[in-house]
This record gives C-alpha cells, structure tokens and sequence, in this order.
C-alpha cells in the first residue's frame, strides 16, 4: 500500500470532488429528461425543472408505444445494429488483415485508394442512382450494405494488426499454421481491445444513424428507431396546448422525453459491458522468453 502525504491526500481528495462534480453536471440533464417523462404535467408546470418527482405516470411511454410504431422500429434498428455490426467487423478484418502486411502486391495502392474515398465523395445523386442501380430501394439491407466498410476503422485495425510483433505469426507458421489459422486462433484474440472499440463505434453509428433511411426508404414500416424519434418530436411539437387539454392527451413535452429514454437507454446499457476491453492490456503474456 502506498503511504501518501497530507498534501497528497488533500490534492487527491480534490481531484475526486471534481470529477464527481463533473459527473453530476452531465448526469443532471438526462436524469431531468428521465424525470420529466414520467411527472404528471401539472407538476412540470407548477416546479419548471423536476429532477425528483413527487408522483409518476407512465402515460407518456404508452403514448409513444402504442401510437408511434416504436415496437416495430426498435426490430429495424435491433436488426440493423446487430447484423450491420457483425457484417461491419467481419468485412472490416477481412480487409485490414491483408493490408497490414507489407509483402501484399499493389498495397501501397489499395491504401491511396482507401484513404482517397476518406477524403472524397460522389455525392448524395450519384450514391442514389447507385443504390436504385442495385435494387436496394427501399428495403432493409439499404441501411447496411452500403456502409459495410468505414475506411477510418479499417485504417485504426490495420495499423493495430501492424503493430503485433512478427515473431507471432512466424512461430505459427512454423507450427503448420495457415494465414486464416493464424488470424483467427492468434491475431483475433490478441485484438479484442481494439475490436471491441471499432465494434463499439459501428454499433452506435447504426443505432444512430437517420438519414440514409430518410433518403432510401418509403415504407414506413421500415423506418428505424431515429426516425420515429424524429417525428414524434414534430408532431408533438404541433400539438396545441388546447388540442391536449381537449382531447386528453399526453403533453407534447413529457412524450418527447419519454421518445428520448426510450431511444437512449439501450445504447447506455451495452457500453459497460464494452468499456473493460478499452484499458485491457492487449499483448500481456502473448510473448514469453
């Protein structure tokens, strides 16, 4: 155990209010739209802000299950995020492992290339026409299939597999050990970290993603989780205060915010279960002696 000095201590104990200060600044605003989503609007009217309230209803998460096809949104979504991330990764290694090495013929010029469309697009036309070329209109793999590779992440696994020593591999080899071998019993399992990462940010860039299903899709069916979001919040936003007074309906405010949590929470539970892979150590006892 590590004996600190009294100064140590009091800079050490000035660090932790500070970051749980900060942590508390950025909890607050999503603990008041939590809090918001299920007060009564009487209350929400009488306080202005409400982090703890004194009565709940859940009418606002009915509002938005019931009346909003979310039930069938959250299957896009759930499809899109879970199939497009493991075609994501699968395609994503499958590319980067080659181009990590540097024997490959033309690599220099696959990388230019890669890099280039990084830098340089077609446009929203061209990528249109393209689509409707393939016959992907308006249906489901449309929110995945163009998007299978990110040149960025692509670029941070290739370097990653680089940065494993050599002597790895050679030793495999050795043992009988083909390339596909080596890369799935040895690099894989050695790469866990950054794969967890480059999972991570595929994952919430489908989750979050709205706008190619805005462009490419007309059944509303179809449409995933953020565009439902997206007009709830439009319509809510119509509604008159005197329209909801007289019909009984739920205020435009506390169904938005339920809209929120319901889009938001998921994502929030799979990030504790990926966040231990980032500090992993990621050569620790790969080679001995």
């Amino acid at each position: 155990m590590i004996n600190l000095t009294i100064g140590e201590k009091v800079w050490q104990a000035v660090v932790y209010m500070i970051l749980i200060l900060l942590a508390l600044i950025c909890l607050l605003p999503f603990l008041y739209v939590v809090a918001v989503s299920v007060t009564p609007e009487s209350e929400v009217l009488r306080k202005g802000i409400v982090i703890i309230p004194e009565s709940f209803t859940f009418r606002a998460y009915k509002e938005v299950f019931v009346s909003h096809g979310i039930g069938q949104a959250y299957k896009i979504t759930l499809f899109r995020t879970i199939v497009g991330t493991a075609l994501n990764v699968f395609f994503t290694i499958i590319a980067a492992y080659p181009l990590s090495k540097k024997y490959l013929p033309g690599r220099k010029s696959f990388l230019l290339f890669i890099v280039f469309t990084m830098m340089f697009s077609g446009g929203l036309i061209p990528s249109y026409l393209l689509i409707r070329s393939l016959g992907l209109l308006n249906s489901p793999w449309v929110l995945i299939i163009p998007h299978l590779i990110s040149a960025f992440n692509l670029v941070i696994i290739k370097g990653f597999f680089e940065q494993l020593p050599a002597e790895i591999e050679e030793s495999a080899r050795v043992d009988g050990a083909s390339e596909l071998q080596s890369l799935w019993r040895i690099i894989l399992p050695l790469s866990m970290p950054v794969l967890a990462t480059i999972s991570l940010f595929y994952a919430v860039g489908h989750w979050n993603s709205y706008f190619d299903a805005v462009v490419y899709l007309n059944d509303s069916n179809l449409m995933p989780l953020q565009v439902v979001l997206r007009n709830i919040l439009l319509n809510a936003a119509t509604q008159s205060a005197d329209s909801i007074a007289s019909t009984g309906m739920v205020s435009k405010f506390a169904v938005q915010m339920a809209a929120v949590v319901v889009t938001t929470v998921p994502i929030l539970i799979v990030y504790p279960f990926m966040q231990k892979h980032f500090t992993k150590g990621m050569l620790m006892g790969s080679i001995k002696g």
